[in-house]
């Protein structure tokens, strides 16, 4: 099997890391990386420079998102040179949607790893992500559930076709989540991909 970077990625509460966790349960030989580990270390950057940790405000946009984007990278290049499969936990957010930043990505895996990029992205519709919201009653949430319409015109939830590859069936996964069912029948499809077992 060859190797293979994984980026499981979606909007809030869409079920990222539900769908991470899971994957990363049932596949094999797999390495599992969540951003959110380094949460406190950027919270220590909070600290230092005075201001409450706010995770969406201009010092963490200037000074810490990218920060935390590159340390996860740098430990999946790591961690593809002992296992087959590194899955990184993460939204890339803004990278998802810049196909120059994915097809660099995809090509330094390629030329130094030997490696594939797999792109997961996560889809829910909109009215069980407000569902999941409420009941996770995350801190994280509340001004996103007080401002929810407004909230949902600053995300984009729709999929990214644009990094679809033909003949490249690892350039981008859609998972289904609005549902159990959907959930089983995307996580059994995409298990079936990633171990590269015959369909």
């Amino acid at each position: 099997m060859q190797k293979k970077l994984i980026i499981v990625s979606a909007p809030p509460a869409s079920g990222k890391t539900y769908v991470s966790m899971k994957l990363a349960e049932t596949l094999k030989h797999v390495v599992y990386l969540d951003k959110d580990s380094l949460v406190p270390l950027s919270n220590v950057a909070y600290q230092v420079a005075g201001l409450p940790a706010a995770r969406e405000g201009e010092f963490f946009q200037h000074y810490l998102r990218d920060v935390e984007y590159n340390v996860i990278l740098d430990m999946a290049f790591q961690a593809l040179k002992y296992d087959d499969l590194v899955l990184i936990n993460a939204p890339f957010t803004k990278e998802i949607h810049t196909p120059s930043y994915i097809t660099s990505l995809r090509e330094k895996l390629e030329r130094d790893y030997n490696a594939h990029l797999v792109i997961v992205w996560v889809t829910c519709d909109i009215e069980t992500v407000h569902q999941r919201m409420i009941e996770r009653n995350s801190p994280r949430d509340v001004f996103k559930l007080k401002n929810f319409d407004a909230w949902v015109k600053t995300q984009n939830f729709e999929i990214p076709w644009n990094l679809k590859i033909e003949g490249d069936p690892y350039s981008l996964v859609v998972f289904n989540n609005s549902n159990e069912q959907e959930f089983n029948a995307s996580m059994k499809a995409t298990i079936r991909l990633l171990e590269e077992k015959k369909r």
